[in-house]
């Protein structure tokens, strides 16, 4: 890593701000781990300081960012890792705990650590703790981003041009420019839990790898932890350790996000064997906690959808990637599946592991 990352002794008030700032987002990864805290509708303490763009319709969002340096400043980087944030879409913590992820693994090459931020509308109420928006920053529902669903603000936008997807479909678009990037030769995407969510969707419809592959940059997928996947068709989990249709009273066990019935926008018209091939072509690691088996942690999603997919996250990771086996047949699981032993709910216990740092940055 870059020595310009260490701190210098004369810089003492800067030092005692981040080590203030480090405190802060140490406090709120912990809530977060162990599931209580403020919870999602408490508004973020600070909003991304850097910005992508990207266009809807006649208009230009900007989609706030974390960084590890200046984006303008990146240009040696030949590995970026872009990582996801939790449902408290405390970004600057994931940029944080990435940093040192990276670190720790000795990574020799300049590197580039970014963490997108999908606000939602407690954020930008300034009256109520929040900040004072531009009007040119999105908003998405609480729940929303995490699928892929149209921003919500500015209001009268196109919910496929302004999901949460492509959003992330700019941010890699961004890093696929040779302009900026010229050294790039890898970019590593990760998210954990709520950003798991994204990604486990994203990794089968998303668009913005198209133009990374196209420079030569090749790309990897670390899902960790998510609380619900994407099934591709109406099988679930069966009792005998198969597969099959569930007999259920849950009428929406297939709806979106949990299955393919009533998509959002952004995946309309995308044929199920499209998404299934582009899927299983992919550089994905499904990055479980081997502690992450609390049924009644109070993010896990608890609906008869998800509980329809395993107890907990541990074991609907587990589930899940059987599923994915038995749809990649007779063609070998291109995937791979990674559990952190003693690990829970905690992003930099898994993505800090040793087993994290293989799954993020090891060569496959």
């Amino acid at each position: 890593m870059r020595a310009c990352r260490r701190l210098l002794p004369t810089f003492i008030l800067p030092a005692l701000m981040l080590s203030a700032a480090m405190t802060v987002a140490d406090n709120t990864e912990a809530q977060e781990a162990a599931g209580r805290g403020p919870g999602q509708r408490a508004p973020v303490t600070r909003v991304g300081d850097q910005f992508v763009s990207f266009p809807v319709g006649d208009r230009t969002l900007r989609l706030p960012v974390f960084a590890d340096r200046p984006l303008a400043e990146a240009g040696d980087a030949g590995l970026a890792v872009v990582v996801l944030h939790g449902t408290l879409r405390n970004a600057d913590a994931y940029r944080d705990g990435m940093v040192a992820a990276v670190e720790a693994a000795g990574v020799a090459e300049p590197t580039l650590v970014l963490a997108p931020q999908f606000l939602a509308p407690p954020d930008g109420d300034s009256a109520a703790g929040g900040h004072e928006l531009p009007p040119d920053v999105p908003l998405w529902s609480l729940e929303g981003w995490k699928a892929g669903a149209g921003a919500v603000r500015p209001a009268g936008l196109d919910a496929a041009a302004s999901s949460s997807f492509a959003a992330l479909d700019a941010v890699l678009r961004h890093l696929a420019d040779r302009r900026r990037f010229p050294a790039l030769r890898r970019v590593v995407v990760a998210g954990h839990s709520a950003g798991g969510q994204v990604l486990a969707r994203y990794a089968a419809a998303g668009r913005g790898d198209a133009e990374l592959a196209a420079a030569g940059v090749a790309v990897r997928w670390v899902v960790a932890n998510p609380s619900s996947y994407l099934y591709l068709d109406r099988r679930r989990p069966a009792a005998d350790g198969g597969f099959a249709e569930p007999q259920t009273d849950c009428a929406r066990f297939d709806r979106y996000k949990y299955g393919l019935d009533r998509v959002v926008p952004y995946l309309a018209g995308m044929p199920a064997d499209d998404l299934r091939a582009r899927f299983l072509a992919r550089d994905v690691v499904w990055l479980l906690g081997g502690a992450d088996n609390d049924p009644n942690h109070r993010f896990l999603d608890r609906t008869c959808a998800a509980q329809l997919q395993g107890p907990h996250r541990l074991g609907r990771g587990q589930a899940y990637f059987a599923y994915l086996g038995l749809l990649a047949r007779p063609a070998p699981l291109r995937h791979r599946l990674v559990v952190v032993p003693g690990v829970g709910h905690d992003n930099r216990a898994m993505f800090g592991s040793a087993e994290g740092r293989a799954a993020l940055l090891g060569e496959r």
